[in-house]
């Protein structure tokens, strides 16, 4: 009985403690640390040297087509021969042609003839004046085709417009071409030019007869001086590329068209901002985060420029000595407060 009273003491003294002793634990955690590593924005004196690569082309090229169909009778070049200006390089069978010019020709002198008696009469009021005019009339067609024939006879034998090298041959002797067939290709070799698209920053670097070098992979890894001959006034707004011609001075032995060309550009060394290239985020325009004081982080659009390496210039919207994070945008969001990682630290103490 005595022990019934001492546990039911026992419980009744527990149930009467209020807690004087330790709070109770909080289940609530800590936010987790959003770790990032930063770079500072730099202002460098760089030199701009750039390297892109294109194809060379002929400046001066002609397809040579048929202007008059028939049959070929003499085509003498073949790929590779080279042809002066004015040379015969096409000529058809020019027999019917021929036969209906002599045909109208005969037409043409007896209407001379009956003008010349139209106008007797006409002075002498013998014919009425319909008729002399009649005969005028029937003289000027004849004259116009006459000369129809004798141009599509000049069409018949086709002359090289400049000195060069023929580059394609389509078609062979007694074969029947029709009008406008491509028959040959002729180009000038002495004329090469390599054409690059550039970014539009890079062109505004470029002037009309900048030098540069090129190297052409087929004739080694020697460097040869070209120089920038045109630069194309429009954008393509969809890449927002331009164009540019270069010129070879001189030509390299060797240079043929369709090569591979690779082009390095330099420019004068100039005070750029620069930031790593993994800063950048890309959405409806260019952004990078910025580290403020309050260790938080700002979404803040930029302007850039060229690339320069894993550096990229920056126009507008950063200042020298400010932070843009390059690691660690794995859910990062604007206004989060963030630590530098152990890795940052170690490079900051290593400088």
């Amino acid at each position: 009985m005595k022990r019934w009273i001492l546990a039911g003491a026992l419980l009744l003294l527990a149930g009467c403690d209020t807690g004087s002793g330790s709070p109770p634990v909080s289940t609530t955690r800590a936010a987790p640390i959003h770790w990032v590593e930063v770079a500072e924005v730099e202002e460098r004196s760089l030199a701009l040297a750039v390297q892109r690569s294109g194809t060379l082309r002929a400046l001066r090229s002609a397809q040579i087509l048929s202007q008059e169909e028939g049959v070929i009778t003499a085509l003498p070049f073949y790929p590779g021969d080279r042809v002066e200006e004015g040379a015969l390089l096409l000529s058809l069978d020019d027999r019917l042609l021929r036969a209906q010019r002599r045909r109208v020709s005969a037409e043409l002198s007896q209407a001379q003839q009956d003008l010349q008696r139209a106008r007797t009469l006409s002075e002498r009021n013998l014919i009425a004046v319909e008729e002399r005019q009649r005969r005028e009339t029937e003289l000027s067609v004849l004259q116009a085709e006459f000369e129809l024939l004798d141009a599509r006879l000049s069409y018949t034998r086709i002359s090289a417009p400049f000195t060069g090298v023929i580059s394609e041959r389509l078609s062979e002797p007694n074969t029947f071409v029709a009008r406008n067939t491509h028959v040959l290709s002729l180009m000038d070799p002495s004329s090469l030019l390599i054409d690059l698209n550039l970014s539009e920053q890079l062109l505004q670097t470029l002037q009309r007869g900048d030098a540069v070098q090129v190297q052409i992979d087929a004739l080694g890894s020697t460097e040869h001086l070209g120089r920038v001959t045109r630069i194309y006034p429009e954008i393509d707004p969809r890449t927002r590329l331009g164009r540019v011609e270069i010129s070879l001075d001189p030509l390299p032995e060797g240079a043929r068209v369709g090569q591979f060309a690779r082009v390095r550009i330099e420019a004068a060394t100039q005070p750029r901002r620069v930031i790593p290239f993994a800063a950048l985020r890309q959405g409806e325009s260019t952004q990078v985060f910025v580290l403020n004081a309050a260790s938080e982080v700002e979404l803040r659009p930029v302007t850039t420029g060229l690339r320069l390496a894993d550096q990229i210039e920056v126009l507008s919207g950063l200042e020298p000595g400010e932070q843009v994070v390059v690691r660690g945008f794995f859910g990062l969001r604007p206004g989060q407060k963030v630590s530098l990682s152990s890795r940052h630290n170690r490079m900051v103490e290593d400088e």
